[in-house]
This record gives structure tokens, C-alpha cells and sequence, in this order.
């Protein structure tokens, strides 16, 4: 039976997923790690954690924080977002720019590719770069 919370995917299974596929996986954990946080550090009522979510997990917000971690990638790392960020969108949202929103899947691309190698304590040193104020 697969885990799928302790994922260690080798070398040749990541290289052949779509870069989209990363993305959308790496989505969810960073919206999980978003909640996740919300509600560790009380930053929002309980009927305002959705709106509170919304706010973090947006592309608009998604590329802001990336700034604050581009520095710390390693080159593999950067090499992950630049395939996410260069993925050709199907739809932008209103609320953000293109520039935006293909940097918020590259970064959901690069959170994706870490959890799928099980690399959880480098996706919370980024997460939590990410979350400093």
C-alpha cells in the first residue's frame, strides 16, 4: 500500500510527471501548510479561516513570498521553478498578472516536486522563510 504522507519518488518518476501535475499537487500542500499555519499561530477567527487561506494561497500573494525564498534555492530547485514558471498557463486569474500567477505555479511546481521526494523539512525551512513578517 502506497503512503502517500512519506512519498519518496526517485530521480526517473519525477522526471516523467508533467510539470503541471507538479504543480497542481504542489498546490494543495502548500494550501494545507497554509492552514496549517493559520491556525497554529490564531491568525484568524474560525469563520474567517477560508478568507484567511484565500488571501495566502492566491498568486498574487504566492509570488510576493516567493521573493523572500529565491535566494535560498538551491540550482535544482531554481531549475524546478523556472519549468513551472515557464509552463504555458491555460487561464490567468482576474486577480493577478501573468507574471504573477506563472510564478505562483512555479512555486507550486517546486513544493510539489519536494513532497514527492519526501523532502518535508526542506519544504518547511522554504514555508517558513516564506511566512517570516
Amino acid at each position: 500500500m502506497t503512503d502517500y504522507f512519506h512519498l519518496n519518488l526517485d530521480r526517473d518518476g519525477l522526471l516523467s510527471l508533467s510539470t503541471l501535475g507538479l504543480a497542481h499537487l504542489g498546490d494543495g500542500v502548500y494550501e494545507l501548510m497554509v492552514r496549517s499555519w493559520l491556525v497554529l499561530h490564531g491568525r484568524a477567527k474560525a469563520k474567517d479561516l477560508h478568507k484567511a487561506t484565500v488571501q495566502y494561497v492566491a498568486a498574487p500573494a504566492q509570488a510576493e513570498r516567493f521573493e523572500k525564498i529565491q535566494p535560498l534555492l538551491s540550482e535544482e530547485e531554481g531549475d524546478v521553478f523556472r519549468r513551472g514558471r515557464n509552463t504555458a498557463p491555460h487561464s490567468i486569474p482576474k486577480a493577478a498578472s501573468r507574471v504573477q500567477y506563472q510564478t505562483a505555479t512555479g512555486l507550486e511546481a517546486l513544493f510539489g516536486w519536494l513532497y514527492l521526494q519526501g523532502r518535508t523539512e526542506r519544504l518547511n525551512e522554504l514555508f517558513a522563510a516564506m511566512m517570516e513578517e
